[in-house]
């Protein structure tokens, strides 16, 4: 009876930490891009969406997990998470997140869209680069109607 609690235990947990909703690391130049299979190799651009089932989605830029948002069930989406343009490495939280749309700012699929995390860095980045600032709600608008 103890090795089956045991059993049930270590399944109970094994079963908890693999539904964990966190995002996984990017590997840069190895990882591709779920929606347009290119590489990842753009870290001030890259985006992960993460399901509630902890299931991580891997993107190149942020308008491709937009589009592949297009073909997802908003129900099923647990993080939505961009890189910070400034610190690279860090994916932030796309609804709060502060997007410009810059020509003066390329990005790896031709969208010139970055994400900052406060609307203090995207005024900051408009004043030295020019471009449009949007929230999360208004891209997606922006998004949709192109």
């Amino acid at each position: 009876m103890k090795k089956l609690i045991t059993t049930f235990s270590l399944l109970s947990f094994l079963f908890f930490i693999s539904c964990t909703v966190q995002p996984q690391k990017i590997e840069y130049g190895k990882d591709a891009c779920h929606f347009c299979r290119m590489n990842i190799v753009d870290q001030q651009h890259s985006a992960q969406m993460v399901t509630k089932k902890g299931k991580a989605f891997k993107f190149d830029a942020t308008e491709c997990m937009i589009n592949y948002l297009k073909e997802t069930d908003s129900k099923e989406v647990g993080l939505l998470l961009v890189a910070d343009y400034n610190n690279p490495r860090d994916l932030i939280d796309a609804n709060s997140a502060t997007f410009i749309i810059s020509e003066n700012i390329p990005s790896p699929m031709g969208e010139f869209l970055t994400a900052v995390p406060t609307k203090e860095e995207a005024l900051t980045l408009k004043k030295a680069k020019e471009g449009d600032i949007y929230s999360w709600d208004e891209l997606l608008i922006h998004f949709n109607n192109n």
